[in-house]
């Protein structure tokens, strides 16, 4: 039977080993600033080889966890490919209500002509009953298809996991190799982690029934990612 003079005993040995790590980097700037250089000087684990062309990679691996890719060349583009993504969608009778000219948009985007490509888009967080969501992204990772979204005062999550229909701007220049830089350059750019930081593999997803995969288990039922530049 474990007891609590058992459990302090791991505790007290873990921070043992977590303040001598600390110590040892030699740093005089703080406990967080030591942490810091700890992780930064640890040697990462392998990694698989990586082409040249990320962006390549990234529409692959994107394609391969069933979210669907367009490239455009202007945020100009945003509403109409929207649309031609809407009305191109064969939905079966139960779920023609998902198809939906109708949702909302990150602040971002409010200045886009929506009304002129057919669509009805508000700048606000989803209210639970919404069936399209459009987001722009922090940053993906080639190595496996993933959006990453940080949250800020103008980004708020909901946008992202409630409809059924989740499109996200992607920007070419914005895609990087692994995870590993993903959490560097979201490090640089928030002075730290942010409070909350959503990676996106493809539609929501379960196999917990009989292991048959069901999407829209617990979010998106589907993702169409726009590639911009």
């Amino acid at each position: 039977m474990t007891t609590l003079a058992d459990n302090g005993a791991a505790r007290d040995a873990i921070l043992g080993r977590v303040r001598k790590a600390l110590h040892k980097s030699g740093s005089d700037a703080g406990p967080l600033a030591a942490a810091e250089a700890y992780i930064a000087a640890h040697a990462q684990g392998p990694r698989p080889a990586m082409p040249v062309d990320l962006v390549a990679r990234f529409m692959q691996r994107a394609t391969d966890m069933a979210s669907t890719v367009e490239r455009i060349a202007s945020e100009a583009e945003i509403p109409g490919a929207v649309a031609r993504y809407l009305d191109a969608l064969e939905l079966p009778a139960a779920l023609a209500a998902q198809k939906s000219h109708a949702g909302v948009c990150w602040p971002e985007f409010a200045h886009l002509d929506w009304s002129g490509a057919g669509l009805a888009i508000e700048a606000r967080p989803t209210a639970g009953h919404d069936r399209l969501g459009i987001t722009g992204s922090f940053c993906a990772i080639a190595e496996t298809g993933t959006l990453v979204i940080t949250t800020s005062r103008d980004t708020p999550t909901a946008t992202v996991l409630l409809p059924d229909t989740h499109v996200a701007v992607v920007r070419a220049d914005r895609i990087v190799a692994g995870m590993e830089e993903a959490f560097a350059l979201v490090r640089a750019a928030n002075g730290g982690m942010p409070r909350a930081m959503n990676m996106i593999s493809g539609p929501s997803r379960t196999g917990d029934i009989e292991q048959t995969i069901v999407l829209g288990a617990h979010g998106p039922y589907r993702v169409h990612l726009l590639l911009l530049g």
